[in-house]
């Protein structure tokens, strides 16, 4: 029988994105938060967040390294990872991530100072919906060093 893993949440980022190389190739890692809103049996509303660990490789790592900012909302979509390593008290650790496969920028809130922000809006409005979805299965040629800032991958490494 087939599974299906999918993930599709809407959020917004609890920091900016963090940036590791392992042999040339990039990883980007943020925790983004989901709000859900209901009401309670006394009628009171209730915000609940959850937080997720998301995890960006290869190109679309280099795409959020340049564009996405804490306080973001964005759009992803992805798959459920889990990774176990020891700590350095020998403990077995486990931990569960959702492995972006492509996002969306929602919002035009960048956090930056007005001049930064109207260049940041500028530079996204350059991108269509199909543009500005990135894939982390499709060719890093597709997406032009001019767009990442003059950065190019040598090889794409499978993970």
């Amino acid at each position: 029988m087939i599974g299906v893993n999918k993930v599709i949440l809407i959020g917004n980022l609890g920091k900016d994105p963090e940036i590791v190389m392992f042999d040339n190739v990039k990883k980007a890692s943020f925790p983004l938060a989901t709000t859900e809103q209901y009401k309670n049996h006394e009628g009171v509303k209730i915000d609940e967040t959850e937080w997720h660990n998301i995890v960006c490789w290869r190109g679309l790592a280099d795409v959020a390294d340049k564009f996405l900012k804490k306080s973001m909302q964005v759009y992803i979509e992805g798959k459920l990872k889990s990774r176990q390593w020891e700590d350095k008290e020998g403990n077995k650790r486990r931990t569960v991530e959702v492995v972006a496969e492509n996002f969306k920028i929602l919002s035009r809130n960048y956090g930056m100072n007005n001049s930064a922000n109207t260049q940041a809006a500028t530079t996204i409005d350059e991108f269509n919906d199909s543009e500005f979805s990135f894939d982390t299965d499709a060719s890093l040629s597709e997406i032009s060093s001019e767009n990442l800032g003059g950065k190019e991958e040598s090889k794409i490494l499978p993970f």
